[in-house]
């Protein structure tokens, strides 16, 4: 579904990404974890086409800057660390951007594409806040919103920049155990930036781990997740301690 092959990436002077190369194949449910500034949110820009690039980036096997933008709407589906909350719409309206890839260029929304918004936000229990404003919301209300707008489209593949950054306990389990459903259920395609490296390990069963731009781990938690691994790429002691009855790992700086 995804492959990059030796991409290197610049905001003008400044190398984002370096040498970078792996694959995610259909059906995959895939975690980049890292320090701030390793690349993963401009790892994500290289695969929307959003950022050029040297090297080969590929989407479905077509180079991501070939994409044309309904294939790409249709294919992709993006959720980003944060929504505004000055967006004066209300949240059903908000969630029907997601549908704009397969709305007809005249004429309104049709009984699939409501069906579709309401779906999906009955999925991220957000259909009671359906009639409400966006700049009325919290923060983890908009994320779950934009979670409900990427899931509208009903994408092959999705794209989430730590999404659970907002969420309280309770919505962020609920949130995983959907991404879950959906990769097992439906064959989503899953690649999310997550910092939380306990709950990158309780829910991916491959990580990839950034560092200095370049890739320097990729594989099972638990071949990911070493004390020497983890203070290389972040610079500070840590402390890996396997949770007893399940399989995740918490990982914790050493005071």
């Amino acid at each position: 579904m995804i492959t990059l092959e030796h991409v290197t990436a610049r905001y003008g002077e400044n190398i984002v990404l370096n040498d970078v190369s792996f694959t995610v194949g259909r059906g995959e449910m895939l975690a980049l974890v890292g320090p701030n500034g390793a690349g993963k949110s401009s790892l994500l820009r290289v695969i929307t086409g959003q950022l050029p690039a040297q090297g080969t980036a590929r989407v479905c096997g077509t180079d991501t800057v070939r994409l044309c933008p309904r294939t790409r709407a249709k294919t992709l589906a993006v959720v980003p660390q944060e929504i505004a909350r000055d967006i004066p719409f209300a949240a059903r309206d908000f969630v029907l951007l997601g549908r704009t890839a397969s709305l007809p260029r005249f004429g309104g929304p049709s009984d699939a594409d409501d069906d579709a918004v309401r779906d999906a936000m009955l999925l991220t229990e957000t259909w009671n806040l359906r009639d409400r404003l966006l700049p009325e919301m919290s923060g983890g209300e908009r994320q779950r919103l934009a979670l409900a707008m990427a899931l509208a489209g009903k994408p092959e593949i999705l794209l989430l920049d730590e999404p659970t950054s907002h969420l309280d306990l309770r919505h962020r389990a609920e949130i995983m155990r959907l991404l879950t459903r959906l990769n097992r259920e439906q064959r989503t395609t899953i690649l999310m930036v997550v910092h939380d490296l306990t709950l990158a390990s309780q829910f991916f069963s491959r990580l990839i781990l950034l560092s200095a731009s370049r890739v320097l781990a990729d594989g099972a938690p638990a071949d990911v997740l070493r004390p020497d691994l983890l203070e290389t790429a972040y610079a500070c002691p840590v402390r890996v301690i396997p949770l007893p009855g399940v399989s995740a790992t918490c990982v914790l700086p050493k005071l």
